[in-house]
């Protein structure tokens, strides 16, 4: 299938990713996991490309509406509450994720409590221990990534929304764009 290109391409709705139910057992696989927060980032990837489209659909409505409004400001607002959202996700994700995992760790802790450490099954559960702990810093380390990802996005959200701030009845939004300044 070709890409669209042109008026097509800017008319065309963006492609959020496929919605995917996170089970503990996508959790415990960190290549499934690094793969789906990989698919996920995609729509920051492509946050200019997506943002001009975003404001040329805007431009187009105004034009053809009765009503004037200024489309740079709802396109901003509509970009950034869509910024936003994926955000939320993907931080509910890897916390989600991390959950597990320390559960899963906790449960293998107390199965080894006051062990012999010598018997094999106690030697495989602190093996598969230390493999969890492996797993969890990996997790944490997608927070860091998604510190960096984010701030990226922001950058490129104001050098086309120089002017634009949440309202403050906005909550959810004005929390991320405060952490968001904050470098956080």
């Amino acid at each position: 299938m070709q890409p669209e290109l042109g008026s097509q391409a800017i008319h065309a709705p963006s492609t959020p990713p496929q919605l995917v139910r996170v089970t503990e057992s996508l959790c415990q696989n960190l290549s499934q996991f690094k793969d789906l927060m990989r698919e996920y980032r995609k729509l920051d990837d492509s946050v200019t490309m997506r943002m001009n489209r975003n404001l040329a659909q805007f431009r187009d409505r105004d034009r053809l509406s009765s009503r004037r409004s200024v489309p740079q400001d709802e396109a901003c607002l509509h970009f950034w509450r869509e910024l936003v959202a994926n955000w939320v996700n993907r931080t509910e994700i890897v916390n989600y994720c991390v959950a597990v995992v320390d559960r899963s760790m906790e449960a293998k802790r107390a199965s080894i409590a006051g062990q012999d450490p010598k018997l094999d099954e106690n030697k495989r559960t602190a093996s598969s221990l230390y493999t969890d702990e492996v797993k969890r810093n990996q997790m944490h380390n997608e927070l860091a990534v998604e510190a960096i990802i984010r701030q990226r996005s922001l950058d490129a959200f104001k050098s086309r929304c120089k002017y634009f701030e949440p309202p403050i009845s906005d909550m959810k939004s004005r929390k991320w764009w405060d952490t968001a300044h904050a470098g956080r």
